[in-house]
């Protein structure tokens, strides 16, 4: 879900009156579509332009793009022109460019960068603030940079002092950055708009020009040899020739043939969630942190219904308190800023389930955000179950994403991937001597047989050589044996390396770029729509067989969303078909308490969908 200064990031809308038949510019990173090449009002201008963050819907990672545009203009064009320009390098392959560019880029210097130099026997930051030519040596007027990022006394050093400590951008930034500046690569010809403005010629250099009119004119036979072209497909219309097109394509470029098998209709999602849609997302995320993060938390597992009734229940309940305490309990003995605050206070630091709406206060203040600080006083007064559903969601955002920077999750994420790591080592290992003993077996088979009909054809020695064929035979099912025992254990390594994923990843989009999410300890296939507001789910197995045979796999987008689901369609309907029978026998148990007597009146907490209320938190740390 992209996030800009913690708010939800709308994408621009695709023009109203586009014609199907109509040519257009379409971000492949946004899917937002302009009739011209313009980036300045585009979503991609902001995530360049700004230091643009990408949360993933469980908070466990960042991915940040530092201020790019002004580098890019001041330097990657320069350098992008002269090995474009070059006669010699205009067919150099993208890995190669790339490296050359990020060598070039590591080496210039311009006005407000920052980067490192020494002083006073010490490595510290500062900002170019001008460049300065001094008897053919380039020096550079700097601002030393303080830890509060604040300028203070400048100096003039010389350009070849200063160094970058880290990279300025990344080498796939750049792949990036070249594949959306370039119309053709080999030679590599670069938009027309950007050429006329920097003035980078676009023509192929000679030797190019010449070898093309030699391909043309056929004095080069082998085809495999000619130049390749891009082409962009589209519909034939009135006045142009039919192209044909190669698929897979963009999703939304695909067009039915008459020859397509047909797609079932895609079944409809169910939305009955009892937190508003919008909100679905932080739900997901903070269950499935506390799921994935219950030992280190000491906090024992619970079903993603219970906590969506604890959510929406109007009173204070065990389990949204315990929730709450063991996440104060994680920041506390992180001894970080929440451990400050309490300590300023003169908090006692071991709270209790009659204290802990002090600490929740002591929390709200700390974030400084209004729309969660607001709430404080209704904490205080103890009327906490009064609070919208969605502040109470997003209360526990804040939470998990101050959790996330704790030592201890952190330990423990590096934990998990080292035993991923070994994991997959092992699985690595075993894979390849299944290999070398599959092949092995069937050199044997293959010998046996060559042995046994030579036997039969001679007639002399049969009955040694075929007594010799069967006790090689013997061995050959030996091994298969072996063989089978190892590939069980590859198995049994997949499944440990899944249950240590850090994180929770989408299996795919749809061709509207909706998202699919698939939790292994939660039996439903979640939906959520492109621009995060909107969240559905199926729930049964025949609604995954639909929505399989559904997907056109002639799109790009559908086409790998499919190929997940076929890899984990297993696991997945078996998860929808438990939950199913689950739901069946609680039915039933309602169902047994409703027919009590009137005499003996069912208390709420015999109600199953009021079992958050029984939650007790086994792991707890006393």
């Amino acid at each position: 879900m992209p996030l800009f200064n913690r708010k939800p990031f709308s994408l621009l809308e695709s023009p109203k009156d586009l014609d199907s038949k109509e040519k257009v510019f379409q971000i492949r990173f946004t899917k937002e579509i302009f009739r011209d090449y313009q980036y300045p009002e585009s979503s991609l201008y902001h995530m360049v332009a700004n230091q643009f963050v990408v949360i993933c819907p469980e908070a466990s990672s960042q991915v940040a793009m530092q201020d790019f545009v002004p580098f890019a203009c001041a330097v990657n064009l320069d350098c992008f022109t002269a090995l474009i320009s070059s006669d010699e390098k205009s067919t150099t392959g993208l890995h190669e460019l790339v490296n050359k560019i990020y060598a070039s880029l590591l080496e210039e210097v311009f006005e407000g960068v920052e980067l490192h130099a020494k002083k006073d026997d010490s490595v510290v930051p500062c900002k170019i603030l001008k460049i300065l030519d001094s008897d053919g040596t380039k020096m550079c007027e700097v601002g030393w940079i303080r830890k509060d990022k604040t300028l203070i006394n400048t100096s003039v050093i010389k350009a070849a002092d200063l160094f970058y400590r880290r990279a300025p951008v990344s080498r796939n930034t750049l792949k990036i950055f070249i594949r959306d500046s370039t119309t053709q690569t080999i030679p590599w010809v670069i938009h027309e708009n950007l050429a006329k403005k920097y003035g980078i010629p676009i023509d192929p250099p000679n030797d190019i020009m010449k070898r093309r009119e030699r391909e043309e004119n056929g004095t080069i036979e082998d085809g495999r040899k000619k130049m390749k072209k891009v082409i962009l497909a589209w519909l034939p219309d009135e006045g142009h020739a039919h192209v044909p097109i190669k698929y897979p394509i963009d999703d939304l470029l695909v067009r039915p043939n008459a020859d397509d098998p047909a797609l079932f209709k895609r079944p409809p999602l169910a939305t009955d969630f009892r937190v508003p849609r919008c909100s679905v997302g932080d739900l997901l995320m903070v269950w499935d942190f506390c799921s994935s993060f219950g030992r280190v938390l000491n906090l024992s597992p619970f079903p993603l219904t219970d906590m969506e009734n604890a959510i929406c229940h109007k009173e204070s309940n065990v389990l949204l308190v315990e929730i709450h305490a063991a996440m104060f309990h994680l920041l506390i003995k992180d001894k970080g800023n929440y451990f400050t605050v309490l300590q300023d206070k003169k908090r006692k630091l071991k709270l209790s389930l009659v204290t802990w709406a002090e600490y929740l206060c002591d929390f709200l203040e700390m974030t400084k955000i209004e729309e969660l600080s607001s709430n404080i006083a209704t904490v205080r007064r103890g009327y906490y179950g009064l609070i919208d559903t969605d502040i109470k969601l997003k209360i526990l955002r804040e939470l998990v994403e101050e959790a996330i920077k704790t030592s201890a999750i952190r330990e423990k994420l590096s934990e998990r991937l080292d035993q991923k790591q070994a994991l997959n080592a092992t699985k690595r290992e075993s894979t390849r001597k299944d290999k070398e003993e599959q092949n092995l077996n069937t050199d044997i088979a293959m010998k046996n047989e060559e042995n046994q009909t030579d036997a039969v054809q001679e007639g002399n020695g049969s009955v040694d050589q075929l007594a010799k064929g069967k006790e090689e035979k013997d061995k050959s099912n030996i091994s298969r044996s072996k063989t089978e025992g190892k590939r069980h254990l590859v198995r049994h390594l997949e499944t440990e390396i899944e249950k240590l994923s850090i994180r929770s990843c989408p299996l795919g989009k749809d061709r509207h770029c909706n998202r699919y999410w698939f939790f292994r300890r939660e039996g439903r296939l979640f939906v959520e729509s492109a621009d995060s507001r909107e969240w559905g789910y199926y729930s049964t197995k025949e609604e995954l067989d639909a929505l399989m045979g559904s997907l056109n796999v002639k799109g790009i987008r559908e086409r790998a969303l499919k190929r997940q689901l076929e890899k984990f369609y297993n696991k997945i309907s078996n998860a929808l078909e438990k939950r199913t029978k689950d739901i069946l026998n609680k039915m039933l148990l309602e169902e047994g308490v409703l027919r009590r007597s009137t005499r003996v009146r069912a208390q709420p907490k015999d109600n199953p969908s009021m079992a958050f209320l029984k939650y007790v938190n086994k792991w707890k740390d006393n």
